[in-house]
């Protein structure tokens, strides 16, 4: 086996990490955290799980590179066997982590972050670790109070902050969805990197609304959402 091979396969194993915080930031949506002992790139994702029982789910990391500690972002599904866990557990609880592993990388390159719900926490990553020079990010959600950490992104990035909200208005939010908003927008250049992060019903629709505005398959990349 190789040597890149076997970084990869270690990567992706699970080690045990202590949770040193876990909030509720909106209803039913948390930010989960332990210590980083690894460094990471922000855009990368990590494994994670409660037990060996089932399969671990992939998370986008939430936290800045520089950060001592690694969160993520998750809200609760009802029905599901680890995300009503992990919002159960408290600092000092055990959970089970991969390594931070993937390719979706941003530079300082002026650029589009496109995202809906919690897939805003690649981006957040990416904001904390100062790369949101030449950035526009325009986050999509149902309802207000899922526009995650919006007062300190409003505050950095000023009206290269957009929200789109498709359930309920309030000024300086688009009244629809991110899909509307795009159509609506006539000037989208055809040099920026193009990032989406979300369902894969909403990164389909984007790329391809994108890619009928003239932008480059080349210049759009994307993490979907499971």
């Amino acid at each position: 086996m190789a040597r890149s091979e076997e970084y990869s396969r270690l990567d992706h194993q699970l080690h045990p990490v202590k949770v040193v915080d876990n909030v509720e930031i909106s209803p039913g949506v948390y930010l989960i955290s332990w210590k980083q002992k690894v460094s990471f790139i922000s855009g990368q994702v990590v494994k994670l799980a409660i037990d060996q029982l089932q399969p671990p789910r992939i998370y986008s990391i939430c936290s800045g590179s520089l950060d001592e500690k690694i969160s993520v972002l998750f809200n609760v599904k009802e029905d599901g066997y680890l995300t009503p866990r992990l919002a159960a557990a408290i600092p000092g609880d055990e959970l089970l982590a991969s390594n931070p592993y993937g390719s979706f990388h941003c530079d300082h390159s002026p650029s589009y972050w496109i995202a809906t719900g919690t897939g805003i926490a690649p981006f957040y990553s990416m904001f904390q670790s100062g790369l949101s020079d030449h950035k526009i990010l325009i986050h999509g959600a149902r309802h207000l109070h899922q526009f995650y950490f919006e007062e300190e992104l409003e505050w950095a990035m000023g009206s290269n902050y957009i929200r789109c909200c498709s359930r309920e208005f309030s000024c300086n939010v688009f009244p629809g969805r991110i899909t509307n908003y795009l159509l609506e927008t006539n000037h989208f250049p055809k040099d920026f990197k193009y990032y989406l992060c979300g369902k894969s019903l909403m990164v389909v629709e984007v790329r391809d609304l994108l890619i009928a505005k003239g932008i480059p398959y080349e210049n759009i990349f994307a993490e979907i959402y499971f």
